[in-house]
């Protein structure tokens, strides 16, 4: 994967894939987007650049030599709606607050559809929390179909 143009985004931005001098900003970028497990992100992140196979795959987006957002596309072995096996699946995508609406997450998910072609896929997905509608209006933006909304309960059975 090339990087991008830089008169294809804003002047100061780049989309590239992570490098392991990106961990840190990885890291607060993921716990900014999944609050709450910032060991989890820690060691995560540290265990993608210790397995050689770079699953999954990572880009960011680095603007004035700072990362302000990331997307991870992953595997699946379902995703609803598609017809392949396994799915290139966005596990994560993250711009932060103050550069949203600026292109940056188009261009990081543009980045991923470019590998997910390269690499012989012919669909992609992703999902958004059901409370999310600017996550949801994001997806529509880029011409991603809803094709299914879930309700997940649970019940504890502990004392029951």
């Amino acid at each position: 994967m090339g990087v991008l143009r830089r008169d294809e985004l804003q002047p100061n931005v780049t989309i590239r894939e992570v490098a392991e001098t990106d961990r840190a900003s990885w890291v607060r970028l993921r716990e900014a987007l999944w609050p709450g497990a910032l060991s989890d992100h820690d060691e995560e992140t540290r265990k993608h650049f210790e397995n050689a196979t770079s699953v999954p795959v990572v880009f960011v987006a680095e603007a004035d030599d700072t990362v302000v957002g990331f997307l991870e596309l992953d595997y699946r072995k379902y995703a609803p709606g598609c017809r392949s096996s396994p799915v290139p699946f966005i596990e994560g995508w993250y711009v932060e607050p103050a550069l949203q609406r600026h292109g940056i997450g188009r261009a990081l998910v543009e980045a991923a559809e470019r590998w997910a072609r390269a690499a012989g896929h012919f669909e992609i997905a992703s999902d958004a929390d059901v409370e999310n509608a600017d996550g949801i209006a994001a997806h529509r933006a880029l011409g991603y179909q809803e094709v299914e909304r879930v309700a997940c309960f649970r019940r504890s059975l502990v004392n029951a």
